[in-house]
């Protein structure tokens, strides 16, 4: 009986990072500053309402793009966030307007400080260690 329940749990946790995952998203490598980074594309709701929670590392050198429909002020949040992020909020020309880190599982807001048609979640100090700031270019974002 008790091989049974261990075995119930094991399948039930290598089943639960899939539906919380879903089909992998589409990937793009921007430039900054002369710094390449590769970033999963979020464009739809249901990928962006996700982010990257229920997740517990990142490679190297990777992130998530949020791709919006129209500029507008943008607003993130971390629940059920578990690595601390920078996120990079990015007009429709491309330009860094700023970056806030963010920590683990607050939920409390974080605002672009302009009207934002992209945001660039990466590491926490990712941007800094990198000299990447406000007005800085991100090259590699399709324009909509």
């Amino acid at each position: 009986m008790m091989r049974i329940l261990a075995s119930l749990l094991l399948a039930s946790l290598l089943i639960v990072p899939l539906r919380a995952t879903g089909a992998p998203l589409p990937t793009r490598t921007l430039t900054i500053g002369g710094h390449q980074l590769t970033v999963e594309v979020a464009a739809t709701r249901q990928a962006m309402e996700t982010g990257l929670m229920n997740r517990f590392s990142l490679q190297p050198d990777h992130g998530m793009l949020f791709v919006f429909e129209k500029p507008q002020p943008l607003a993130f949040w971390m629940k059920n966030t578990y690595i601390p992020l920078s996120i990079a909020f990015v007009d429709a020309r491309g330009r860094i307007i700023n970056i806030e880190d963010m920590q683990p599982q607050d939920e409390s807001t974080h605002w672009s400080k302009g009207v934002g048609l992209y945001a660039i979640e990466m590491r926490q100090g990712w941007f800094a260690a990198h000299g990447i700031g406000a007005g800085d270019l991100v090259e590699g974002l399709t324009p909509r």
